[in-house]
């Protein structure tokens, strides 16, 4: 059952609470949900196409100046900025995905789908620091000059720039919409601003006289994408693995425990599809309780759980009879669920 957040309510006990909730509007359907899913693939999206944008032209303005000055480890960065560019493909695609609506063959819909453009990124951010790393160890081994070297530094600047202004806008906007996929392509963006700005000390060096100072740098361009790669990894594999806050757990324990005539909370389990939360859990209530009068203890449980959780779509409450031996394992009544 979905709440729309527009509108505020006080769960309180009594027969005139459940007299106004019946009265009010409110917004409890798969539509909403749908609403809210659509949204935030929307703000995916518009992230999405702004920085391919910004990252399509700091690559062209960086391949001109690889063309006049020769510059490999300029290369590497604007083949890095490119590969950025085009991870906006695989999530474009997963946020389409991701819109459709639960199926009876996936009765969970597709937000899994940005786990996979997940995967995707890692490999492009792992390639990345294999071809940072072999340009490096090619140009020790061959060493070269680098003409115009204030032009390159130049073009590292720009591309840290547009790097840093991508990896913002993705990381806010991941975070926000609890996409770990969009999370992770903003680290790797701001990965490559990091590379932008080694290229802008090769600069430097190539214009002392350093030819090592190319390599060198290049070197510390991929050690810096492998870290940011283990940390691409953990939030990627994390999600996919069903990791979660444990602050959130606390947080709907709490919100559980506040909620009138529940007795006890025996479990809670909170998973991510896509940016999208839902949440199971098992509470005792009083043994003597009616069916009818469970259920409104289960549906006010859920209205707790969805103002306490950000990003919350969709909650499955099991009751059971307080000091009960079966405990929650047959869950005689259960809340509102996904469907």
């Amino acid at each position: 059952m979905i709440h729309d957040h527009g509108h505020r309510h006080h769960h309180h006990g009594g027969g005139w609470h459940r007299v106004r909730h019946v009265l009010t509007p409110h917004s409890h359907d798969a539509g909403d949900r749908v609403d809210a899913s659509l949204a935030a693939s929307r703000t995916g999206m518009r992230v999405l196409w702004w920085s391919f944008a910004v990252l399509a032209v700091t690559a062209a303005i960086q391949g001109a100046v690889v063309a006049w000055s020769g510059s490999v480890a300029l290369l590497g960065d604007t083949v890095h900025n490119l590969g950025d560019a085009l991870t906006a493909v695989p999530l474009g695609i997963a946020f389409v995905l991701g819109r459709r609506a639960a199926s009876r063959r996936f009765t969970w819909g597709l937000g899994r789908a940005e786990d996979l453009a997940g995967l995707a990124i890692l490999l492009v951010i792992a390639a990345s620091a294999a071809f940072a790393a072999a340009e490096a160890v090619d140009r020790l081994i061959d060493p070269r000059d680098m003409r115009h070297a204030g032009a390159v530094g130049v073009a590292a600047l720009i591309g840290f720039a547009g790097n840093e202004a991508v990896a913002r806008w993705r990381i806010a906007a991941g975070r926000r919409i609890g996409s770990a996929a969009l999370v992770a392509d903003g680290l790797h963006a701001r990965a490559d601003g990091f590379t932008s700005l080694a290229v802008l000390l090769a600069a430097g060096g190539a214009a002392l006289g350093w030819r090592w100072a190319d390599p060198v740098a290049g070197l510390g361009i991929a050690a810096g994408i492998a870290a940011v790669l283990a940390v691409a990894v953990k939030e990627v594999f994390g999600r996919m693995l069903d990791a979660v806050d444990p602050a959130l757990v606390d947080r709907a324990h709490a919100a559980l425990r506040a909620t009138p005539r529940v007795t006890g909370v025996e479990r809670v389990r909170l998973r991510w599809l896509g940016h999208s939360l839902h949440a199971e859990a098992e509470i005792a209530v009083p043994g003597t309780l009616r069916v009818d009068e469970a259920h409104r203890i289960a549906h006010d449980a859920e209205h707790a759980l969805i103002h306490a959780l950000p990003r919350l779509v969709a909650a499955t409450i099991h009751t059971h009879p307080e000091n009960s031996a079966e405990g929650g394992r047959h869950s005689p009544v259960s809340g509102s669920g996904p469907f």
